[in-house]
Order: structure tokens, then sequence, then C-alpha cells
């Protein structure tokens, strides 16, 4: 593929019994794109569709300018001849076979003679570093090393598009970040389209180009991992980057919150709008505070996560809010689960951009 500009153009819409996926994505040559979202949101379901594995019930699938579906004209290629490699998240190696065998196995299947098939298998064992594990058996692999064998298996076969659905779910944490590395340096020397499902919102900004947030079936959000984590426009993208978001009606600066209460906000102009509050930035108090805090109100701390030199304390109230203060606040304090708080925020610490 040296020297091909690969695209990739999709617009899907799928039914897996109650569950739909309605959807468009677009990535750009030379673009690795990160699919996010909660369990259930429909990342696999995409990937599948990808693949030809889950039929359309309508839209189309652009590849390298080469249709792969579109069910108005009655085109589907189906999955065997699709320029697609997908890694699964369980990796589906062969226990029968050995290492070397599992990586030459698709290149035999697409009619590659044997003697060529092994000798390809054992140059991407080597690119992965494994050359010297070619004669062992998957289930005596570590998972470091499987997931290696996998990914050796899937790009071994050249493929226009390459899916990699939870590559890292199983490894362990100090396996995945020295996989990561090694997964970016082979993604950067692939040619085709790199599409990344993971749960994991270090992993996706520690890799991606540009994020593409799903939930219910369908896209919430995308855009640059910097645009989506200050520009958040879902709880979910909220709590991943560890955020207040809160969604109302902003007039002359004051915003009426859709799930109560409000905030004054500089420059919060006019109509429908986002508003971000770092925890950082919350202040708790054990009575009303003196000043001229814009926003104050009462409410109680229903819990308490201690998380390292911090302390995230959820307050419910009109609005509930998340702070985060250092454990010798909490002492000062005095504070505990159900007690009764104060808590302020400063106009200009509320960050506000159009719903």
């Amino acid at each position: 593929m040296v020297g091909r500009v690969v695209t990739l153009d999709a617009r899907i819409h799928a039914v897996v019994g109650a569950f739909e996926l309605d959807m468009q994505l677009a990535v750009a040559a030379g673009e690795l794109v990160a699919v996010l979202g909660p369990n259930g949101a429909g990342k696999t379901s995409l990937l599948r569709a990808l693949a030809g594995l889950l039929s359309l019930s309508a839209g189309r699938v652009t590849l390298d300018g080469v249709v792969l579906e579109d069910p108005a004209e009655g085109i589907r290629v189906p999955t065997e001849r699709r320029p697609v490699g997908l890694v699964f998240q369980d990796y589906l190696l062969f226990p029968h076979l050995s290492v070397l065998e599992n990586v030459a196995f698709g290149l035999r299947a697409r009619g590659m003679a044997r003697s060529a098939a092994i000798d390809e298998a054992r140059r991407w064992l080597e690119r992965v570093g494994l050359a010297a594990e070619g004669d062992r058996k998957p289930p005596s692999l570590s998972g470091g090393q499987a997931q290696r064998v996998a990914l050796a298996r899937v790009l071994a076969l050249n493929p226009a598009l390459l899916l990699l659905d939870e590559p890292m779910a199983a490894l362990d944490a100090s396996t995945r970040v020295e996989f990561r590395r090694d997964l970016r340096h082979h993604l950067e020397s692939f040619r085709g389209v790199r599409l990344l499902v993971t749960h994991d919102p270090v992993e996706a900004m520690a890799m991606a180009d540009r994020l593409v947030v799903i939930e219910q079936g369908r896209v919430l959000q995308s855009g640059t991992p910097a645009d989506v984590t200050q520009h958040p426009r879902s709880r979910y993208v909220a709590d991943l980057v560890g955020v207040n978001l809160f969604r109302g009606r902003a007039s002359q600066n004051v915003i009426t919150l859709a799930n109560g209460g409000s905030l004054t906000a500089a420059g919060a102009g006019d109509g429908d709008v986002f508003a971000v509050v770092h925890p950082r930035t919350v202040a708790l108090y054990r009575t009303r505070p003196d000043g001229t805090p814009r926003n104050v109100w009462e409410g109680r701390a229903v819990d308490l996560d201690f998380e390292g030199d911090r302390v995230r304390v959820r307050v419910s109230g009109l609005p509930s809010i998340v702070a985060e203060v250092t454990p010798a606040a909490v002492r000062e304090l005095g504070l505990d689960r159900g007690d009764q708080v104060w808590v302020a925020v400063k106009a200009t610490e509320v960050n506000v951009y159009p719903a």
C-alpha cells in the first residue's frame, strides 16, 4: 500500500435486536481515530458492521474509493473479501497451531504458498519482538505476547482498514503501558485507515488524532482530544475527564440549569449552553461564606472519595456538584458524609460554550 491514500467514509444504519446503530464516520488518510463510549454504546457493533460481520439495513461504506456495502444498490462485499483486518478483544488465536502458523494462517487462506507464508510470518514475528516464540502454542503465551501475535497476524495481511477492538483490555497495567508504546510504533508505519475502539480515555488520548464519542448507537461528539476534553457535551465525557458539566439556558450571564438551580458565569451570553466547572475551583464551607462570590448555595456532602492527595466530595443540592479538596481541608472542615455544607464557585471559573 506504499503511496496509496486510503480513506473511509461510512454511513451506517444497523439493527441488533432492540439496539439501533445509526451514525456517520469519516476517517482521513493518516488519521488515527479512537472510538469511545460506555458499555453498550455500540462500539463493537460499529467494527462488526465495517468488517461485514453485521449487515447494514441502510447506509453506505466506502473504503479506498470502493463501495463495500450499500443495501439500496444491492452491494455487499462478504467479510472474507474485504481488505479489512480486525484485532479482537480476546485475540481468537488458534490454540492447536503454533504462533508461527497462527500468523501465517490468513496468508495461506488468501492463497499464498506455505513456504512464502511462513517466511512472511517469521518477518512479522521479528517486527513485533517474538522471533524466538514461533514454535510455542498460544495457551503458553502471556497476555502481551498473545496480543502481539494477534496484531502480527492481521498486519501481515496488509489490510486497507485496521480495526482494533479494545486491544489492551485484557492486559495488566504494566504490560499495557509497554504494549501501548509498541502499538503506537506499529500504527505509525501502517499506511491504511486506523480505527481504535477503547473505553480507556488515557489510551485514547495518548494514541489518537481524533476522538469519536458514541452513546446509544449515535455519535455524540467528535474532535481532537484537547477539544473533546475541554468542551465535553455529555455526562459520559465529563466523567471521563473529571469535570462538572451542566446544561441550561443563559440570559444576561445567568444560566438557568435544566436539572434545577442556576449559575452566574462571566460572558455567558444568551441561549442554550453547556457550563463546565472544574472540581478544584469549587470551594466548600461549613457556614455561608463572607465576601461576594457570585455562586453560593447550600448542599449536603453525600460521598467522600480519597484519591491520593485529593478528596472528591460529591455534594447534592441545586445544583449537585463535585468538589476536589485536600485531606487537610476535609479535616479542618470536620467534614463527613451527610454533613450540610455551603458551596461557592466564582463566576470567572465557569467555562461556558454553546450547546
